[in-house]
């Protein structure tokens, strides 16, 4: 029995060896090594509080957390169970290198100790460290965009004025400014929304880094829209002149007309911006008075000027000029007389067709009067209380004309008298 058992060796262990050979082909053939390709694999950062807990932030460079290409080997009855989402790939804090690069570990959630193979193009993160800063900056309001024409932005405010923002040192250190903005472009009634707040460098440029935390995203805005309208100026002059002189009733404004703007419903009656009686006085002037104005002050509640450059003040001047004369000649028909007794007649014998009555006032006022709207009047009781007369008799006396013109300021100077004929009927 021995014999047989160590009879023929070598054909023994060929056989054997043939017998491997051929259950590795059959193996081969029913289930082969296979090769499966993913892209775009993200790695889990592990432990990465422990960069944190320093008072440092980290930022992973160069897209190193995402593996572009991940290649596994393993049979194809492997391969055709796994997808994308079996494929673990970490890199873990704790292996931090002096060089700040962690080393990616990829392993799969199932089947792991059956595959031939499993690596990337990437084999670890890399990364920048640097101290962590906070800061608060204030968060500025501003609008793009025009509105409607015929109207501007009145107020723009916020609901919350500061933000705290924190990061990498050398990112926090460009930050400018944060501003939230509005676009109001065809707006004509007030805006309110929520705006996100964004950082800016020096230069006006955004900056976006995903490892700046905010302690708001929004704001929320609201712009007062109003009604743009041109309004002229005037002025309640007060006080007399000097004697001779006159106020021309002109007022000029360094500023003949302001822009301002205010609700539609407050505007409706505003007309004019008024300089009220006392501002600009004219007592004892001899030339032309200016005073500077504010007209801040006299502007409606609720309206506000809209000029750019323009702060409210404007210099009123009121017009003095000397006081001249001239006479007219009145007709002495048109002479009236009043206060003439019943039963008597009163006749005009000198000057036989015209008188002449000199009034004063301003030149151009002067220049334009006609005899047609001088009111020519003899008051013959006046008269006799001047004469101590207590009965009307007859005969002929020189009498005073009191002469005026209606709507004009004038004043009759010197005396004009008439010989006036009284007859008794």
């Amino acid at each position: 029995m021995k014999n047989k058992l160590t009879r023929n060796w070598g054909l023994k262990i060929a056989s054997f060896l043939s017998a491997a050979v051929l259950w590795l082909v059959v193996t081969n053939i029913n289930d082969p090594i296979s090769t499966y390709r993913v892209t775009d694999v993200p790695v889990t950062i592990k432990n990465a509080n422990l960069i944190t807990e320093r008072g440092q932030v980290y930022e992973v460079l160069d897209g190193t957390d995402m593996i572009d290409v991940v290649t596994i080997s393993a049979p194809r009855s492997i391969i055709d169970s796994l997808d994308k989402s079996n494929i673990v790939a970490v890199a873990d804090v704790n292996d931090l290198t002096s060089v700040d690069t962690v080393a990616i570990k990829l392993s799969t959630n199932k089947y792991s100790d059956k595959l031939d193979s499993i690596r990337g193009n990437i084999d670890s993160v890399r990364l920048s460290i640097e101290e962590k800063r906070d800061r608060s900056l204030p968060v500025k309001s501003i609008t793009t965009g025009e509105v409607r024409e015929g109207y501007v932005v009145g107020k723009v405010t916020t609901d919350q004025n500061l933000i705290r923002i924190s990061g990498p040192q050398s990112i926090i250190s460009q930050v400018s400014k944060a501003q939230a903005e509005v676009d109001i472009s065809g707006f004509s009634n007030d805006i309110s929304t929520d705006s996100e707040v964004r950082l800016y460098d020096e230069n006006g440029k955004e900056i976006i880094a995903e490892n700046i935390e905010k302690s708001i995203s929004k704001v929320r805005v609201s712009v007062e829209i109003l009604e743009r309208k041109v309004l002229p100026l005037t002025c309640e002059v007060t006080g007399t002149p000097g004697d001779g002189f006159q106020f021309t009733g002109e007022v000029t404004f360094s500023k003949g007309s302001v822009m301002v703007a205010g609700k539609s419903k407050l505007l409706e009656n505003v007309e004019a911006v008024v300089i009220p009686a006392g501002v600009l006085d004219v007592t004892d002037a001899s030339e032309d008075v200016t005073v500077l104005v504010d007209i801040t002050q006299y502007l409606p509640d609720g309206v506000a000027l809209v000029e750019d450059n323009f702060v409210g003040r404007v210099n009123a001047t009121a017009k003095i000029e000397a006081e001249r004369e001239r006479a007219v000649r009145i007709p002495v028909e048109r002479i009236r007389f009043d206060g003439l007794p019943e039963g008597y007649r009163a006749v005009i014998t000198e000057p036989a067709n015209e008188c002449s009555v000199t009034f004063k006032g301003l030149f151009a006022v002067l220049n334009e009067v006609t005899a047609e709207e001088v009111t020519a009047v003899v008051d013959l009781e006046t008269w006799m209380a001047d004469e101590d007369m207590e009965e009307f008799t007859e005969g002929s006396y020189w009498m005073p004309v009191n002469a005026s013109v209606e709507g004009r300021n004038l004043e009759q100077t010197g005396v004009t008298e008439v010989r006036v004929h009284i007859i008794s009927e």
